[in-house]
Formats: C-alpha cells, sequence, structure tokens
C-alpha cells in the first residue's frame, strides 16, 4: 500500500463510535482525500465523506468503515464528482443521518438515487446544524463542460465550499476550485481544509500559497493529496513537503494521519476577525 513516487501521511488513527460522543470541544478527523468528520460538542457532521467505493487503488488505510458510524447530525457534499459524493458511503449513512446538505444540484442527486429528503442551497445560503452556523462559499470546478462524458452543461452553483462556525472556531472548506478573487476576501478562518494541488481545474499551487498567505492566522489541515494511489493524477499527489518554504507561519501545517484527532480553537486575533 506505499507508492515511493507519492508523498504518503502517517499511518491512519482508527477510530470508533468514541469519537461520536460529546465532548467540551471541537474536533476535526480527516477521513483521507477532502472528507472530515466534526464533531462540536457532540454535534457531528461529516463532510465529503469517500469511506468505500474509491475508483482507484488506495495509499492508506480508511479510518472508520460507513457501517461502524453510530449517527451524524448531517452530511454535507460539495459537488457531485465521485471522490467527494461517494454514492457507497452515503447509502450505508441513509438510516443514521439527520439530514443532507449540498448545492441543489446534490440534492437533486440525493433525493433520486436514495429516496430520501435532501437540503439544496443557493452559494452564499446560511443554514444550522444544532449550534453550528454553515454557510455556502463560491467555488468554481466546471471540468465537466469540457468532455463529452455528461449529458448535461454544469453551472457554477452546482460546486461549492462550506464555511463554519463552531462554538470553538471557525472552518472553511474552499471545496475544488480555480482560485477567486471572493476567496481571498473572507473573513479571517481559524482553519482552513487546505487543497494544495497543481491540477488546472483546482486552486494550482501557487495560488495555493497565495490563499494561505492571505490567512496567516489559520491553521492548515491539508487535503486533497496523499490517498490514492495515482502518481499521474495531478490532482491527487501534492507534496507537503512544497509547502515549508513558502508559507507564512508553517508550523501551522497540519500534516496528519487519516483519523488523526485535531482541536479546533481560534487562532484568529480579534483585531483582524
Amino acid at each position: 500500500m506505499t507508492n515511493e513516487k507519492q508523498a504518503i501521511p502517517p499511518k491512519t488513527i482508527v477510530f470508533t463510535e468514541k469519537a461520536f460522543q460529546k465532548t467540551d470541544q471541537t474536533i476535526i478527523r480527516w477521513l483521507g482525500n477532502s472528507g472530515i468528520l466534526l464533531n462540536s460538542r457532540g454535534t457531528c457532521i461529516m463532510v465529503d465523506p469517500v469511506l468505500e467505493g474509491f475508483d482507484l487503488p488506495l495509499l492508506i488505510d480508511l479510518p472508520i468503515k460507513p457501517s461502524a458510524v453510530p449517527h451524524l447530525d448531517a452530511v454535507l457534499i460539495t459537488h457531485s464528482d465521485n471522490d467527494h459524493y461517494s454514492i457507497p458511503t452515503i447509502d450505508k449513512f441513509v438510516s443514521v443521518t439527520d439530514s443532507f446538505h449540498g448545492p441543489k444540484y446534490v440534492a437533486e442527486l440525493i433525493q433520486e438515487h436514495f429516496h430520501v429528503a435532501a437540503q439544496g442551497h443557493d452559494i452564499y445560503d446560511s443554514f444550522t446544524v444544532k449550534n453550528l452556523t454553515i454557510s455556502l462559499t463560491k467555488a468554481y470546478h466546471l471540468w465537466q463542460n469540457e468532455t463529452t462524458k455528461f449529458d448535461r452543461v454544469f453551472q457554477i452553483e452546482d460546486y461549492c465550499g462550506f464555511w463554519i462556525d463552531t462554538p470553538d472556531g471557525s472552518l472553511w472548506i474552499p471545496g475544488d476550485s480555480r482560485l477567486l478573487p471572493e476567496q481571498l476576501e473572507m473573513p479571517q478562518p481559524d482553519a482552513i481544509l487546505f487543497d494544495f494541488n497543481d491540477n488546472a481545474w483546482h486552486i494550482g499551487f501557487e495560488n495555493a500559497v497565495k490563499l494561505a498567505n492571505t490567512y496567516p492566522h489559520a491553521e492548515l489541515i491539508l487535503s486533497h493529496w496523499g490517498t490514492v494511489d495515482a502518481p499521474h493524477i495531478d490532482a491527487f499527489n501534492g507534496d507537503p513537503e512544497a509547502l515549508y518554504d513558502r508559507i507564512v507561519n508553517p508550523k501551522r501545517i497540519r500534516l496528519v494521519a487519516a483519523g488523526e484527532p485535531i482541536e479546533l480553537k481560534s487562532t484568529t486575533p480579534n483585531n483582524v476577525r
């Protein structure tokens, strides 16, 4: 399960239902690729979970089986690519999840496939999940329109990021996106789920550095890397070592194992929030 041509994260830390219990903190666990579990004082959500059904071989073990997830208050999906919207994973979650959220197109897919209610949102809409306030942020990832594989024309509103305000701090998930001017004009987040790969339909490495240094106080939880064995696909093979000499305050780069708990807490001085 190793490939010398790709950077590989530390050994996976498997977690159990204990990770879903109520605490007095907000804890983030990277699930591999772009997925996370966020437990904010007992409110549990997953964003873009792909816990089975990858269509490429994996470099890592995944930290939990979808059938072992006891309950989720919500599942959030940024867009319909199968490395973010996993039909096999969501199939296991339907019976244990209170609500599903995403752009309107993603919500339509969930409703049609699983015959469950899903809440579709416009970009910049906000909604609450218990003690969380969640807003959709703009993303630009229209790669499908450059191929002939799809029978629809994709729109910019079919993709999103999520800004999540918790009692303990803010997490911004920009999603798969080219760099947009709006992404350099956000409030200072306490943490960013940070995509740093050099794919033309993602942010691009130089723009990833620009984004990181625009928010110099944000913890950077690395994502969209070190998961699938695909050294020939630049969207999956970012190397964290390339970041350290380019990022202001490089100690905030969080190169974590899948399943490793990360406490979310305020890192931003009050005068720049």
